[in-house]
């Protein structure tokens, strides 16, 4: 076995990871105890990163071959390299000879390594001289990037993760980060339970987990950020709790802001919030009067049609207080995607340039073309990511190039992003797996290396460089991202005279050379950062090799430094940060009469992005097995609606049917529904016919003016019950070779249907048990009618449920029809699938026949009985809570309710610690990733307070208290 260090290809925490290989398989992998990042920890999602990168699962949904459509929705075919280069770079340098330069578009991700994020640029910028190169990371941190500059002068994050064991008081607002950065909440969990004294102000219109550590929660209606900081600053004013010493010497502007927020009174911005008065008056006096306090802060911040303005109104905070450059205070900005920092680095933005240069400042275009040996960087701003695809949905953008990343799923407004792809000439798809559904709109299609294959540098939230290595070759033909772009420049530079020097080449990377020209690329970024901000012209490749480093680092220096701005000193022309005068705007598109929910997006804590990845396992999708819109039960009692029930969820752009979902962390008149539900899992048809996206068919595409990140985190809807008396609920067991190439064959039924879902699924008895884990397909449906039976047929034959050991039952005339298929294990039959079509009532009691693998031979033929009540009783193992070790709810709740009763021989356990201690300790939940302790310590204490309102109570007769 051989072991590689590399880093986690998720959240931007930036976890260390050790991969172990032998020959050309990833066998497992663990959390590097020696990574400052995470410190050997791992959440659910990485902790089964092996098991993504299984052979089963690399032949059955990745990418391995060029493939080029000939003619649009026709298959594509196998392709060379040559081929495929050949045809990418001619049909460019037509585009840009006929239309110019700008008629390209390049879409890359937040995912690249910043090698690879360098040369797109350098491609873009540099050889074809256009500003068209936008990155995923506009869609979640170009809002923190403006809102850093415009207030501190440079993009940088001037806390790390250590001040979190140093801060008094933590403020985290518009992050779930219990769910989105895992490993760092545990850090967070960790300094409380070192530190009770400890304060944690929770801000978010869902009462999400990330509430349980909290001790003041604050419910604000979405949007209205900018109003609470402003309240919060209005309060610091009155109180004297500004640093008034810290804002003469070290910012300016603070006269103007002053004035604005005058008019922020503590009732006016109670009553834009929706919170009390007095939580807002203890929420300002925490902040300003601890001893240090650190702000955590992501999507609910950035995801906004305000997203700068949000930032600096909470940086105001920390620059009005002093609050910053200390240990355990400033405003710390969490990164959504494992590189989203080094794209910022390098450029990666359409408005930047390498090492935080402006595209707006002639001196800053200079300075790259010089390092390039170009004549000039085009000073034409270029298309962001909205602007880009509405660009090409107009006709203006001829070719796109996109590159791993899923633009069909997660861009909003997808009616005007797949007009976009429809329209334009050329699309080029960089893609490790062929399952996203960008892929299908591609001319052609490039396979390229994923996690665990590649090799270069990444750079976490706290500004920590490490290195990526490989630990296995690259499968097939795939080849490396930057590799990629370095062979069509070559080719493209010879197409396109005028750009470089006649003789050389922008591109002089040996293709053949792996390690050394990812060293020459990654060392000509270097150069570009000399004198810089993020100047890490101190560090050495040989340095990294040592373990991770964080910039600055220049030259002299011996380590890289954890906080800036320790001086006072800002890297501004006078040296000074400046206030932001921020005026609070209501979002994008206000709730009213005919669209009267909040629709908010968000993560799981199990899946990422578009799951192309955490998607291939059943595994992670026992905490949410499928898609759903929650919202508060009042607002469902309201409209007779219940859990289950099948509803259009409409904005002004689409609508999608998903069921609905009771949910105590949604507040009335609010909606939530998942970031990660594309069309890969979520479908239907629309009564025109067309194929409706996953949740981004209802987004807005309203961004902020200054940023352009656009509004993701809120968009009006209307939610009515859907009228679909017709329903089906199919599931099977399948081998683990073929339960991804199934799913992609009932990928065109899913558009068959008005409402469709396939997820897979994994058995709830493997790792409790110790058992086998097996997987398998769950896929439902509803409609107006009954489809043809040819079409049942189709789905039952790809479930393997059309074989002779089949039970069936149908009655055509009420449009129903049910298949059952029982196999032997030993001297006992087990469920291997079954399909209810027209009744689906049993589902529930089957479904857990099924999934629990209880045995089945006492059923027999009443499987096909109809009705919900089961022929025998059936226990339900319940929902996933800890998915690394396969706990249930149903167990926990039996464990808090034997404890509870001093059961268990250890007599009553009185406090709520003990109670999680002896869960953990019996069941040992939440002791492997911990990403399951939150909700553990949620269930803890509800079933405590069930505990006290059901205990029997003492009747004081009436004469005795006389």
């Amino acid at each position: 076995m051989v072991e590689t260090r590399s880093t986690c290809p998720y959240c931007g925490v930036g976890c260390g990871v050790i991969i172990e290989s032998q020959g050309n398989e990833i066998t497992g992998v663990r959390g590097d105890p020696d990574h400052p990042a995470n410190f050997g920890r791992l959440c659910t999602k990485g902790s089964t990163l092996a098991l993504t990168a299984s052979a089963a699962v690399t032949r059955q949904t990745r990418l391995l071959q060029p493939m080029r459509r000939e003619h649009r929705h026709e298959a594509p075919k196998p392709v060379s390299w040559d081929s495929a280069l050949g045809f990418a770079s001619e049909s460019f340098a037509q585009i840009i000879r006929d239309h110019g330069p700008d008629a390209v578009g390049f879409y890359i991700s937040g995912q690249l390594l910043t090698e690879d994020y360098y040369v797109f640029n350098k491609l873009a910028k540099g050889l074809i001289g256009t500003n068209n190169v936008d990155t995923n990371s506009r869609l979640c941190m170009s809002s923190a990037v403006a809102g850093y500059k415009q207030t501190l002068g440079a993009d940088a994050p001037p806390a790390c993760y250590d001040d979190v064991n140093h801060a008094q008081c933590i403020f985290i607002v518009g992050s779930n980060t219990a769910y989105a950065h895992p490993i760092l909440f545990r850090r967070i969990e960790d300094a409380k339970a070192a530190n009770p004294a400890l304060k944690i102000i929770f801000c978010d219109p869902r009462r999400t987990d990330t509430a349980e550590i909290a001790d003041l929660y604050l419910p604000i209606q979405p949007g209205t950020d900018v109003s609470l900081f402003n309240g919060m600053l209005h309060i610091m004013l009155w109180e004297g709790w500004t640093d008034a010493a810290y804002i003469a010497a070290h910012t300016t502007g603070f006269d103007a802001l002053k004035a604005t927020v005058r008019d922020y009174t503590p009732d006016l911005v109670a009553e834009t919030c929706g919170i009390k008065k007095e939580d807002l008056l203890a929420a300002a006096k925490l902040f300003a009067t601890s001893a240090a306090t650190l702000s955590l802060y992501c999507q609910g911040l950035n995801q906004s049609s305000s997203g700068t303005a949000k930032n600096a109104a909470l940086i105001n905070l920390h620059l009005a207080t002093g609050q910053i450059g200390k240990p355990g205070a400033g405003p710390f900005s969490l990164t959504g995607q494992p590189n989203a920092m080094g794209g910022r680095e390098v450029g990666g933005l359409a408005n930047l340039l390498s090492a935080h240069r402006d595209l707006a400042n002639p001196e800053h275009r200079a300075e790259i073309a010089a390092l390039w040996g170009v004549p000039s960087v085009p000073e034409k701003p270029g298309k962001t990511a909205v602007e880009m695809f509405q660009a090409a949905a107009d006709g203006e953008i001829k070719a796109l190039w996109i590159a791993c990343t899923n633009p069909a799923q997660s861009m909003p407004d997808q009616a005007t992003v797949r007009r976009a792809l429809e329209r334009a000439e050329l699309v080029i798809v960089q893609e490790a797996f062929a399952t996203t559904s960008s892929c299908d709109y591609a001319d052609l299609l490039l396979p390229a290396t994923t996690w665990g294959e590649k090799t270069g540098t990444v750079t976490n939230s706290e500004r920590r460089i490490s290195r990526v290595r490989p630990a296995v070759p690259a499968p097939g033909e795939t080849r490396h991202d930057w590799a990629i772009v370095v062979d069509f420049a070559q080719r493209l530079e010879k197409l396109l005279p005028g750009r470089s020097t006649p003789g050389t080449s922008l591109f002089p990377y040996s293709l053949a050379t792996e390690t050394s020209a990812v060293e020459t690329i990654w060392n000509e970024h270097r150069e570009s950062t000399r004198g810089r901000d993020l100047d890490i012209t101190g560090l050495s490749y040989a340095l990294l090799e040592d373990g991770p480093q964080q910039w600055p680092f220049k030259p002299g220096d011996s380590a890289g430094k954890a906080r800036l701005y320790e001086d006072g000193v800002f890297p501004t022309v006078d040296g000074k940060a400046r206030f932001a005068n921020t005026v609070y705007k209501p979002v994008a598109e206000p709730r009213e009469s005919r669209f009267p929910f909040s629709l908010t997006t968000g993560r799981l804590r199990d899946q990422w992005h578009g799951m192309s990845r955490t998607g291939t396992l059943g595994r992670l999708f026992g905490h949410v097995a499928e898609p759903a819109v929650q919202m508060n039960a009042q607002d469902m009692a309201r409209r007779l609606l219940k859990d289950g029930d099948l509803v259009h969820v409409t904005s002004k752009r689409g609508s999608i049917i998903v069921p609905l979902q009771a949910s105590p962390e949604v507040a009335v008149s609010q909606a939530f529904i998942a970031m990660h539900w594309g069309e890969e899992y979520l479908s239907g048809q629309s009564t025109s016919g067309a194929t409706l996206a996953g949740v981004n068919a209802l987004t807005t595409s309203a961004y902020c003016p200054t940023s352009k990140q656009p509004e993701l985190k809120h968009a009006a809807v209307k939610i009515l019950k859907a009228d679909m008396p017709w329903t089906l609920l199919a599931m099977a067991w399948l081998p683990g070779g073929e339960v991804l190439a199934a799913r992609e064959l009932l990928k065109p039924l899913m558009t068959a249907f008005p409402f469709t879902s396939c997820v897979p699924f994994s058995n709830n008895t493997a790792l409790a048990d110790h058992g086998r884990e097996r997987s398998g397909l769950l896929f439902r449906a509803a409609g107006h009618e009954a489809p043809p039976d040819e079409l049942l047929a189709r789905l039952e034959a790809i479930l393997g449920l059309d074989g002779t050991d089949v039970l069936r039952y149908a009655d055509r005339k009420k449009g129903q029809r049910r298949t059952v298929r029982l196999v032997r294990n030993g001297d006992a039959a087990e469920l291997a699938g079954f399909v209810l079509a027209g009744d689906t009532s049993a589902q529930a009691w089957i479904k857990t026949l099924l999934q629990d693998e209880l045995p089945a031979q006492a059923y027999g033929r009443l499987l096909l009985l109809p009705g919900a009540k089961p022929p025998v009783a059936v226990q339900s193992r319940g929902k996933l809570v800890c998915t690394c070790l396969n706990v249930s709810d149903t167990a926990i709740d039996e464990h808090l309710t034997l404890v509870a009763g001093g059961g268990g021989g250890g007599g009553h356990l009185h406090t709520d610690e003990e109670r999680l201690a002896s869960l953990q300790a019996t069941l040992k939940c939440g002791t492997n990733c911990g990403s399951c302790v939150p909700e553990l310590k949620r269930r803890v204490r509800s079933a405590r307070s069930d505990a006290q309102a059901n205990a029997p109570r003492t009747v004081i007769p009436i004469r005795q208290v006389a």
